[in-house]
């Protein structure tokens, strides 16, 4: 591929999936074979104190395999999709500068999509639109206002869960601020696509079947509590300056502990709705994988159900990127 000068673009890596598929695992070992450096996609890993509960990449995995924008904000801010694109582009250039392949790997696909497509000029945040917003959704709930949004943006809407109260918020604040639905915006609005810039081999890791994914995410979750993502939660609660509207609250798993310590769920129904929240999450991250383009997809399983081996699954990676 050429770009307009006539020279060769760069690599770059994308390892997509849904949520406990294993991408950071085999993220890993691609590092192990290839002169990459990875880069987190993730829209918790980017909060600090956020470590159990986001299955986070430990101190000594991160170590040998150092990961770009990992803890680069404290849970009292906001960090957005456009925030990840700037950051992202610019990791991406300081690791192609220094003669490696940026790798890009995790599981929020809002944040993938910003950085291969480019970002629409939209208005900014407004507060007291937001505050009316979010009294609303106290009231009436978040899928009342996501029936709202679906009359004003259908488009945006069937891409949402009804709970998925940031997206919605927004797509309901453009549009009082502006007067047009969000996803009309973003189509008129120039793009700045990654492909200009880059070479994109995009990965999927995958499961056939969903009730393993499911299995899996009910045993990480139990496996989180047991090494003390409660506590972790009850220090972040105990800072007095957090609370369960910011997007690190809002995270799956952590709104629920968060909910289960101000009394609001007792702890079995906590552990049920964490485990619940995350299989949403992972059937919204296959719907965006579904209809994504130009994807080579990596199942776990075999075509008779069997799990794949690891050494078999990255080796199918490999090819990929030869």
């Amino acid at each position: 591929m050429k770009n307009a000068n006539g020279g060769d673009l760069p690599p770059a890596i994308f390892l997509m999936g849904p949520t406990a598929s294993g991408k950071t695992d085999l993220a890993m070992a691609i590092a192990d074979r290839l002169p990459v450096e990875l880069v987190s996609v993730d829209s918790a890993l980017v909060y600090r104190g956020l470590d159990i509960g986001s299955a986070k990449p430990g101190a000594a995995e991160l170590a040998q395999y150092p990961h770009r924008l990992i803890d680069i904000c404290d849970p009292a801010e906001s960090y957005s999709a456009g925030d990840f694109r700037r950051d992202a582009l610019a990791a991406m250039d300081e690791i192609t500068a220094a003669g490696r392949i940026p790798l890009l790997v995790g599981g929020t696909m809002l944040y993938f999509r910003a950085l291969l497509e480019g970002m629409a000029e939209l208005p900014a945040a407004d507060p007291a639109v937001r505050a009316e917003i979010e009294a609303r959704a106290a009231r009436e709930g978040w899928p009342a206002l996501h029936a709202e949004l679906a009359g004003v943006d259908p488009e945006l809407a069937g891409e949402l869960h009804p709970n998925h109260s940031v997206r919605i918020e927004r797509g309901l604040e453009v549009y009082r601020l502006t007067g047009r639905p969000l996803s009309e915006l973003r189509r008129e609005q120039a793009r700045d696509p990654l492909t200009d810039r880059y070479r994109v081999t995009q990965l999927a890791l995958l499961p056939r079947d969903r009730a393993l994914l499911h299995e899996r995410i009910e045993r990480r979750f139990l496996r989180m509590l047991e090494h003390g993502f409660v506590d972790e939660v009850r220090a972040l609660h105990a800072r007095g300056d957090l609370h369960a509207d910011l997007p690190a609250i809002r995270a799956v798993g952590y709104r629920q502990v968060w909910q289960y310590l101000a009394g609001e769920l007792d702890y079995d129904e906590m552990v049920a709705a964490g485990i619940a929240a995350t299989r949403q999450l992972a059937k919204r991250q296959l719907t965006w994988l579904r209809r994504w383009p130009d994807l080579a997809r990596i199942y776990l399983q075999a075509p008779d159900g069997t799990l794949r081996k690891n050494d078999e699954i990255l080796a199918e990676a490999l090819k990929f990127l030869a």
